[in-house]
């Protein structure tokens, strides 16, 4: 079956993007400009490198230019709260925003995402959303048919993703939730929240003192080659846990899913999470259904080379 093609550029053509440093493994615009061409819209998807001291600037700029969306990642995702006009009660709840949706007034004066919009005039509003947690609960489900509630977790990495993951395990019903961060502080800060907002959670922070379930990578640590495992091995065996899954999805195959794998582990990577955020974000810019399959095909295609993952 032959890919979509998608439509030429034009000066009508609309703009999304995500933005992160570093951005250049992104697999995002492979799998959006393959819904756009699926669905006929005259859209693009871009990948920009933007560092956090300019974060401010550059929302600013895709305000002015009339961009549809933008999608933030690593190191993005807190320091957007703040740079919000309006936050979702999606971003509020797991303190993260990896979505952002442009709005402007419509002819009745609502408030509506701009890329539905053929003209529009007035003040145009940044709305910031999370569709980061959802995701990650799903493609546990989904990649590693593991049910959160009940379950001990040992989560690595406190950052945006780190703490979006976290409250929303919590909020799952996990029995035991420990969170490691090179930054001890920022974990006992997260420890602490969630033991106020949800009390029937076990938290702690550092490494178990049991086995657990599955062990979650919410760190950069793996992105690079040169990279340490985010996990030292010897303090925690890798063994010790029934699944692993590591949400960098480039590299494939992480050092730490290489040594779960090794071990025994059940593994998977975090292409599930990427579809699943990337589909929730496609349907608020443009209200319309997710093309989840192609999304997924492109995805695979990216990031195996191939038309299944290996």
């Amino acid at each position: 079956m032959s890919e979509p093609v998608p439509k030429p550029v034009t000066a009508s053509t609309r703009l999304a993007a995500v933005w992160g440093a570093p951005i250049r493994h992104s697999a995002s615009p492979a799998m959006h400009n393959a819904a756009f061409a699926v669905l006929g819209l005259d859209w693009r998807y871009l990948a920009c490198e933007v560092e956090p001291e300019r974060l401010a600037v550059a929302l600013e700029g895709a305000r002015v230019m009339g961009f549809c969306g933008v999608n933030l990642t690593v190191p993005h995702k807190r320091l957007a709260l703040e740079m919000m006009d309006v936050l979702d009660p999606s971003a509020e709840a797991w303190g993260a925003v990896n979505t952002v949706v442009f709005e402007a007034e419509n002819a009745e004066g609502v408030w509506t995402p701009v890329g539905l919009l053929k003209n529009f005039r007035g003040p145009v509003r940044l709305r910031g959303y999370n569709t980061d947690a959802d995701a990650i609960v799903r493609s546990l489900r989904e990649d590693l048919l593991m049910e959160p509630r009940g379950a001990r977790v040992l989560l690595l990495g406190a950052g945006g993703a780190g703490r979006a993951a976290a409250l929303r395990l919590a909020d799952e019903g996990v029995e035991t939730l420990w969170l490691q961060n090179r930054t001890e502080s920022k974990a006992v800060e997260l420890a602490a929240e969630i033991a106020d907002r949800f009390p029937a959670v076990d938290v702690r922070t550092g490494l178990p003192d049991s086995d657990v379930e599955f062990i979650l990578n919410a760190t950069s640590s793996g992105l690079k080659a040169e990279d340490p495992i985010p996990l030292d091995l010897e303090a925690y065996p890798v063994a010790r846990a029934d699944a692993v899954y590591d949400m960098i999805y480039r590299p494939s195959e992480t050092p730490l899913l290489k040594a779960a794998r090794e071990a025994g582990c059940r593994t998977a990577n975090g292409l599930g999470m990427l579809l699943y955020q990337g589909a929730a974000a496609f349907e608020l810019w443009t209200q319309r259904p997710a093309p989840i399959e192609a999304m997924r095909a492109a995805l695979v295609r990216e990031v195996y080379g191939t038309g299944e993952p290996r």
